[in-house]
């Protein structure tokens, strides 16, 4: 599990956005220049698949947000 329902808030962008990861080391980060600008794409460190991105944006406890595609989440109990 990457992230938890206790860091997901409403971003008003309409896709799922969490302020932090469960795990840090679950994630990785790497430059995405796909769209002729820069962003930081978030990959899923043991499969490196396409998660979404991350925006320094975000809510006060940490400033950021991960913008996570909504066909990268999968749901479980705590």
């Amino acid at each position: 599990m990457l992230f938890g329902a206790d860091s997901k808030y409403d971003s008003g962008s309409g896709w799922p956005s969490f302020w932090q990861p469960l795990i840090p080391v679950a994630r990785r980060n790497c430059d995405d220049h796909s769209d002729g600008t820069h962003r930081i794409e978030v990959r899923c460190a043991h499969r490196d698949s396409h998660l979404g991105h991350l925006f320094p944006d975000g809510p006060r406890a940490t400033g950021l947000r991960y913008y996570i595609n909504s066909m990268a989440l999968d749901f479980a109990p705590e």
